[in-house]
Order: structure tokens, then C-alpha cells, then sequence
């Protein structure tokens, strides 16, 4: 009986699965990694992809604006920043001019606390570091619709800047197929109207975009951006560590690209097949159910249908800080009902009822089953979630329904992972 381990948190958990039951373990792939980052960071602006070099492009710009990703997310930003304010400041682009946005997109605000250790001191002794200002409507632009229909509103920080560059980290993601690039701009520096609309886009498809480049969400994501005026990005990618890859820089698009082709190599994993039972841990996405739900859609990919998921969390922060009262209210719902209240207007939080919309279209394919020290019995239920005390007790369920010849697939770091079948 093979021991696999599954990480949880800080800690990890030994699962003990017959052989004979066993049907994969998949994991991002091992591959080298930088041994200097600042290095790499420098290698990618010097070879910037379709566009110019940054100290030529920012050359006499009076308001630079870095958006940046918050704390649930592992780019190395106390790196990268520095870096690139040494390359302004040749620019003649002095600290004082510079800013980097938190973008939150609809996550809560991050402490100053947070923010020191997640920027480091060499930062924010710098430049001023901000939690973009989602919530209130007084910091926020409206530019009308996309010709999709999308209301765009836009954080004043991000639109006023003469030089707006984003930086991100390429993993795939359920909503636009994978994440960076133009995602930083939508939802990071949007309001929570422009939100929900492409997040509501997203579920338009009967399956998750997870992994599908070119996709209407993607599409609409970059006319935002290109809309706000994003003039380029920083992208990494990482390994399962969070340890640096390859770094990528220059037009938002083609660089995006050019990252998303090196993230399939680390990410895309073969599975042998489809399996009755897949166990998918949330690491790194652990800090609340908003970040752990990514589990959930390479696991709809790894199991058949009518099969059964156990995601496996520690969720520290429960279900949501931003959104939990929602959520609540009609995650359990069939998903014909919950998007028959999105369309009648009855949700005063789209991005939720998006986001549940999302969950219920997963659980319909194959029910899920919950073991998470962070989230209530109750809450587990009221998400449309089977809880349980521990994978044993789950996967033992789990085997009765399917039979004790069930196959089980185990992704270890499910939220990073694209099942190739």
C-alpha cells in the first residue's frame, strides 16, 4: 500500500491507497529551476517579447503604476519590484514617482503587516505599496461596456498612470484558461461589477476554460486591459515550490503567450485514464475555500462522471472573507437555479453567484466531499459539500458508493495542475 504525500498547509498528510486501486498521482513536473532570480528577471528585460525595453518605453513617464499580485498568490514581487525600479530609475523615473497597486481584484485588503512581508522592506521602503481600492466607488472609473457587454470600472490609480505594467505568475485557471497577463488588470484593478460579468462569461461553457488559451473570458479580459491601457507585463512561472522557472516581459499578449507555452510543460500532467475517486489537495491555494475552489476543476477533468472528488484543504480563513455570506445562501443550489437568479438581477454579488454557479456545474458532474479543518461542518454543508473529519474517512465513503475495486487518482497540488487525458 503505497504512502502519498499530500501537502496541507504546513504540514503534510500521509495517504496510505491500494495498489490495486491506484490509478495515478499527478503532480506539476519536476524541472530546473533559476538558481539567481534577480538574474532571470534582468534576462527577460533584456529580451523583452514584442515590445520595447522598459527604460526606453518609460523613458519621461511622470506616474508609473505596478500592479501586483496580493498575498494568495506566489510570484516573487519582493524581487521582481526592485529589479524594475532599478530600470525606471535609468529611465529617469524616480521612486518617488512610482506606485505598485495591490491587485486585489475582490479579495480583502491586505495588512500593513501583509504587505511588508509579502513586498519586503526594500520595497515598501521605496515606493508606495496600496491595496487597490475595489470597494470604494468614489476610486473607481466607469468607461462604459465592452462591445461584449461588459461594464468596465477601473481603479483611478491604475487609469491615471502614464505607465502601467503588471506582474503575474502562469498557472492555469478555470476562468480564463490560465492566469496572468491581462488578468492582472481584470479583475485585479477592476471593480467588482466588471467582476462579475467575466466571471458569469466564464461559466457560459458547460465546462470550465481551464487550460484553453484562446477563450471568450481571455479575449474580453485583454480588450480591459488594452482599454485601461496595460502597456506590459512581468510573468513568471513557477514550480510546485513556488521556485522560478522562467521569467517573461513585454507586450501583454505575445509575452503571455510566450509564458503560457512554458507554464503547459510544467503543469499539463498525462493521466493514464479517468478515474472513479480523485482526491485533490488545495496546496498552495489554502488560505480560504475562494483560493481552494481551484481544486475543483482539474478534479472534474481527472473523474468520470457520477464518480467522486474529495478536496482536501486547510482553509485558515473558512470559506470566504469577501463573499461568505453569499456563498452560503445558494452554493447548494441545483445551477439552473442559481443562474436563473443572476439573470433575473437577484444577486447583489455577481462574483459570487458566479463563483457558486461554477461549484454547482462540478458537484452535478461528480459530488464532492470536504475535509478541511477551516470550515465548519455546517459550512461545508451549505456549500453543497459532504464534510468529513479526514481523507480516510472520506476515501472509505467514497469506495462504498463506488465499489472497492474503484480506481483513485491523487493530484497533490490540484489547484496547479492541467490533467492531460
Amino acid at each position: 500500500m503505497p504512502t502519498i504525500p499530500l501537502p496541507y498547509g504546513d504540514e503534510v498528510l500521509n495517504l496510505a491507497i491500494p495498489s490495486r486501486n491506484l490509478l495515478a498521482v499527478l503532480s506539476p513536473r519536476d524541472t530546473p529551476i533559476c538558481a539567481d532570480v534577480a538574474s532571470e528577471i534582468r534576462r527577460a528585460l533584456d529580451h523583452p517579447i514584442a515590445y520595447s525595453h522598459l527604460a526606453d518605453a518609460a523613458r519621461g513617464c511622470q506616474r508609473v503604476v505596478i500592479a501586483a499580485d496580493d498575498l494568495t498568490r506566489q510570484t516573487p514581487v519582493r524581487v521582481i519590484i526592485p529589479v524594475l525600479l532599478d530600470e525606471l530609475n535609468r529611465a529617469g523615473v524616480s521612486d518617488e514617482q512610482v506606485t505598485v497597486l495591490i491587485a486585489l481584484g475582490t479579495h480583502r485588503y491586505m495588512t500593513p503587516a501583509e504587505i511588508e512581508s509579502h513586498f519586503g522592506v526594500d520595497v515598501t521602503a521605496r515606493v508606495q505599496v496600496i491595496n487597490n481600492p475595489w470597494q470604494d466607488a468614489s476610486q473607481l472609473v466607469d468607461m462604459g461596456m465592452t462591445p461584449n457587454g461588459t461594464p468596465v470600472q477601473v481603479s483611478r490609480i491604475a487609469l491615471e498612470a502614464d505607465f502601467l505594467i503588471g506582474l503575474g505568475s502562469i498557472v492555469p485557471h478555470h476562468i480564463p484558461g490560465y492566469s496572468a497577463g491581462a488578468k492582472i488588470i481584470q479583475p485585479g484593478v477592476c471593480g467588482a461589477v466588471t467582476t462579475g460579468a467575466t466571471h458569469y462569461l466564464s461559466t457560459r461553457a458547460p465546462r470550465s476554460y481551464l487550460g484553453t488559451v484562446e477563450n471568450p473570458v481571455r479575449a474580453e479580459l485583454e480588450h480591459i486591459a488594452g482599454q485601461i491601457g496595460l502597456k506590459c507585463i512581468l510573468n513568471t512561472v513557477l514550480d510546485h515550490a513556488g521556485r522560478l522557472v522562467e521569467a517573461f516581459y513585454g507586450d501583454y499578449i505575445q509575452a503571455h503567450r510566450a509564458g503560457v507555452r512554458r507554464a503547459q510543460q510544467v503543469y499539463g500532467v498525462h493521466a493514464p485514464g479517468i478515474a472513479d475517486i480523485v482526491i485533490a489537495g488545495s496546496h498552495p491555494c489554502d488560505i480560504e475555500f475562494w483560493q481552494a475552489h481551484k481544486s475543483l476543476y482539474p478534479a472534474e477533468i481527472a473523474v468520470k462522471p457520477g464518480g467522486e472528488i474529495i478536496v482536501v484543504t486547510p482553509c485558515p480563513e473558512g470559506v470566504s472573507v469577501m463573499h461568505q455570506d453569499t456563498i452560503l445562501q445558494i452554493a447548494a443550489l441545483h445551477s439552473e437555479r442559481i443562474d436563473a437568479l443572476i439573470q433575473q438581477g437577484a444577486m447583489a454579488d455577481v462574483v459570487s453567484a458566479a463563483v457558486a454557479l461554477a461549484w454547482a456545474k462540478v458537484r452535478e458532474h461528480a459530488p464532492v466531499s470536504l475535509v478541511s479543518s477551516g470550515i465548519p461542518r455546517e459550512d461545508a454543508l451549505a456549500l453543497g459539500f459532504t464534510p468529513f473529519d479526514s481523507v480516510e474517512d472520506a476515501l472509505a465513503a467514497a469506495m462504498c458508493r463506488q465499489g472497492f475495486d474503484a480506481t483513485i487518482s491523487v493530484l497533490t497540488h490540484a489547484p496547479e495542475i492541467l490533467p492531460l487525458m
